[in-house]
């Protein structure tokens, strides 16, 4: 109630102000606003609670960051309306297409929808414990790589990252743990080997300082066949140089390795186009109130966002996007068909509820990748799984 009366509040302000103006709205925000990311100390973290800093001393708006150790726990206050804004990984897509952690009937595909995202000088790869003697990615074949329990997107990333070469979870062993920091500590503790995350990372500098070091094997650019495997297992990875983070890592040693924007900060589709113009808005016009305050949070410059990206970006954003100069009519039209692609998911996902499906777990995951599979092709729509 009290969420729905600031969120209504909002709006109206926001409509006042485009009225005195009759052009362009002044930033309104209500007086609290919660985000959620990833657990403390990570640069999802890191950047989140810098614009929550920006938010208070710029428009006075107090900002609550709810840390989450996977992409579930991230997502589940911003569906029940607690929260306003999530910094997601590639998490938002795959909720969005109902795959993996989110093929289950408590979640189906998510009507997500983004804001601002963040691509650096950070890179996105499997790190390692520098005293394992791991060069390259062929390297970690018998090796124990962390996994996280209910986070797909840093699973999945993982298992892309060994498909450079021509590795699957076959070819190691995996070490399952219950957070994203959990996995790092167990790096630290000898439990594991490898882990997928972010060059600039707390988690990944304190592993780069502890005695086991940490060490990023590189993906060649040039080996165009590892680079089509990363992309059969993660197509929304591009190749990157990583020029900062943990490790010998700056401009003058550069590594290639692969990225996608992150953080993703992600709403749902059905909240208001008002609200999140204002929340767009103010991370567009308070930029330089954050943009050195983490590693990363300079990739949310409006000028370098990623363009076509696979998740549509919402109505209210695109109007802040536009207000700054910042959206053309290609990516209006590739937004239009990701937004006709979240039609079709939910339309096969209420079809494949009212066949009442099996009450077994891996039965209902099964039967509903098979309905997902053929709505899609029906719709002559591309599916990478």
């Amino acid at each position: 109630m009290i969420k729905s009366v600031i969120r209504i509040a909002a709006i109206a302000l926001a409509g006042t102000a485009a009225a005195a103006t009759g052009a362009v709205a002044q930033v309104k925000l209500p007086p609290a606003i919660t985000m959620t990311a990833y657990d403390t100390g990570t640069s999802g973290f890191n950047i989140t609670v810098a614009i929550g800093k920006m938010l208070k001393e710029k428009y006075g708006a107090d900002t609550r960051v709810l840390p989450a150790g996977n992409d579930v726990a991230r997502l589940q206050p911003l569906r029940a309306n607690r929260a306003s804004l999530s910094a997601m990984g590639v998490g938002a897509f795959f909720a969005q297409e109902g795959l993996f952690e989110f093929a289950t009937k408590e979640w189906g595909p998510q009507a997500l929808q983004i804001t601002l995202s963040s691509v650096d000088c950070n890179g996105l790869s499997l790190a390692v414990a520098g005293d394992v003697g791991v060069k390259t990615m062929a390297d970690l074949k018998g090796k124990r790589v962390g996994f996280v329990v209910g986070s797909p997107a840093l699973n999945q990333n993982a298992l892309a990252m060994l498909a450079f070469a021509g590795l699957t979870a076959k070819d190691v062993t995996i070490v399952e743990f219950a957070s994203n920091n959990a996995m790092w500590k167990g790096a630290l503790n000898n439990d594991s080997d490898a882990m997928f995350g972010s060059t600039i990372s707390g988690p990944a500098k304190e592993l780069q300082t502890s005695p086991r070091g940490i060490f990023w094997p590189a993906l060649p650019h040039s080996d165009k066949a590892g680079w089509e495997r990363v992309r059969k297992v993660g197509p929304y990875f591009t190749e990157h140089n990583a020029t900062c983070g943990a490790g010998e890592i700056s401009k003058d040693k550069p590594i290639q390795m692969g990225t996608y924007p992150y953080p993703i900060f992600t709403v749902y589709g059905s909240q208001p186009e008002a609200e999140v113009y204002m929340l767009t808005k103010a991370l567009i016009e308070g930029y330089d109130g954050y943009k050195d305050n983490a590693p990363g949070a300079s990739g949310l410059a409006v000028k370098t966002q990623t363009k076509n990206w696979a998740v549509p970006v919402h109505p209210g954003a695109v109007k802040a996007l536009k207000e700054a100069g910042a959206w053309s009519e290609d990516q209006d039209k590739h937004n239009k068909a990701l937004l006709k692609r979240q039609q079709v998911l939910a339309a096969a996902w209420d079809d494949f509820n009212k066949g009442n499906p099996s009450s077994e777990p891996a039965k209902f995951k099964e039967d509903w990748l098979k309905v997902r599979k053929a709505a899609l092709a029906k719709a002559g729509m591309a599916d990478s799984f």
